[in-house]
Formats: C-alpha cells, structure tokens, sequence
C-alpha cells in the first residue's frame, strides 16, 4: 500500500532508521512506514546533526534502507544540499531511489540542530525558501513533498503558507517551531494541508501528542526519529563498558539477543530458500 493511501486511512507512524539492519527491525515490528532520519544517518557515521555529510552519503543510506525492506521511506533531505538548483537535484536522486517522501527545512546551510540546547538557527529569506520547495516539488516524481520550517509563531505561519502555495504537499513544524497544541491546529487550519510531526525523545511533542490529539490538529505523519538511536547506543554503551572492565563475554553475551534468534530475524532462512533453489547440489 503507498504511503498516500495509508495516511488516508489513519496516522502513519515512522521510526527513525539508519541502515538494513533498523529498516528490517523496524518493518518486523509492524510499522507501517519508515523514516530515514538525518540525524542518525549523522551518528552512524560518526557525526553531529550539522549536515557534514554529503548528499551522496545520504541517499546511500536511504538506499540501503530502501533494499532492506518493503515499507514506503520518507526521507530527509536536510536543507537540500544548496540553492534551489541543487535541492532539484536531491529531489530527482532521491525519487529515482524510489523514496516515497522527502522532507526539507528552510534553514541556512549548513544546518543547526534546533535540540541543541540554546541553539539560534539561521533562516533561509523567504524568497529563496519558497523557490527550492517549489524546484522539489517540480522535480519529486511522485513522492510527497513536506516543507519543514524551523521560524516560530507567526513567521511560521507565514512560511508555511507560502510553502504550499508553492507546491508543498504537507509542512513540518519542528519541535521549537510552536508550544501548544492550540498553535499546531492553528497551522493546519490556515494551510489546509496535512501536517508532519516529530515526536523527538524528550521532546515536549513526544509527552503531549497522542495518536488522539495527532488526529485532531491534523497530523498525519508521526516520526519518531531518536528512540531506536538512544535504545541502541544505551545498550551498545553498557555492552562495551562491560567488556572494557574485563566482565567475561559469556556473562555479558546473556543480556543480549541470542545468536540463533538474531540470524533468523536477519534473514537467513530465506537466504538458505535461495541456495537450495538456485545453486547445484553440494555447490
């Protein structure tokens, strides 16, 4: 089922993946889209959500992801990796991966983090952030095109009404972009489109907006793009920490997942299906 449809139906929840690996976890858990989150995509190659990676390096990732499971991708494309020349660009590479929607933010590059405490993001002038929604949009194929925008209060709403008279099929408020509910129903009462929203660990967003108030205010996309990050390096931490102070693997190996279980989950079966079907006997 695309995503367009599914969001039809009802609250599309998307976890925050990086590699094969989370997209396949994240699918066998039950859900029905992903999320190809920047800032892990950052992490897992060793860097800060500051957009130092390239587009490349980005769409490698959703690739991966894409190959290792069937759920439609809903990407970042952080700020579209230039002017509106090169977000066209993004756009194309990234549609010819067959990702089902992007999101891009109207700041300045490179990026800021807006959950980094005391962070003052730079915005792009309007002008210029309305003509790269609207280069995505010329060139995104058939995927959806979420404008996300970092301003607050009132120039949010400006922006974000500009954003979809410029083409831009859903807009993304980010966490410090409003701080009631009320403001998020506001938004999507004067834009008329639906709304993308994060619910960021720790975030108030992630506290305050059940499936229920989601629903209400409009929202029809719901990432959730830290959890599986924290849950994973919590425990790659005390895994390592443990090893590191000489605890004998055998015991540390108990908490974990156990062998047998993690290649069928990864799976083998099916790569076992393969080599009896196409490979000669004893080869």
């Amino acid at each position: 089922m695309e995503l367009r449809e599914k969001m039809t139906q009802g609250l599309v929840y998307a976890p925050g993946v990086w590699d094969g690996l989370t997209a396949r976890l994240a699918e066998q858990a039950g859900f029905d889209a992903l999320c190809a989150s920047g800032f892990a995509i950052s992490a897992a190659l060793g860097y800060p959500d500051a957009e130092l990676y390239t587009m490349s390096e980005n769409l490698q990732a959703v690739r991966v992801i894409r190959e290792s499971s069937t759920l439609p991708v809903i990407a970042d494309i952080d700020t579209g990796y230039g002017n509106a020349v090169n977000a066209a660009r993004t756009a194309r590479r990234f549609a010819d991966a067959g990702v089902a929607a992007v999101f891009m933010e109207d700041q300045r590059s490179p990026k800021r983090c807006p959950l980094i405490p005391g962070a003052e993001v730079e915005l792009t002038e309007l002008p210029e952030a309305v003509g790269k929604v609207r280069a995505v949009k010329e060139n995104a194929g058939d995927m959806i095109v979420i404008a996300r925008t970092d301003a607050k209060g009132d120039e949010a709403l400006r922006r974000a009404e500009a954003y979809v008279a410029a083409g831009a099929d859903m807009i993304m408020p980010v966490t410090k972009t409003f701080s009631t509910v009320e403001e998020w129903a506001k938004c999507h009462e004067l834009v008329g489109v639906p709304l993308m929203a994060t619910l960021t660990a720790s975030a108030w967003t992630e506290r305050e907006f059940t499936t229920e108030v989601m629903e209400q205010i409009g929202v029809r996309l719901a990432l959730l793009p830290t959890q599986i990050l924290m849950a994973v390096t919590g425990a790659a931490q005390r895994c390592l920490t443990r090893l590191a102070a000489g605890e004998p693997p055998a015991a540390v190996s108990e908490d974990g997942l156990p062998h047998h279980d993690f290649v069928g989950l990864i799976g083998m079966d099916e790569i076992e299906r393969q080599q009896h079907a196409y490979l000669p006997a004893g080869g």
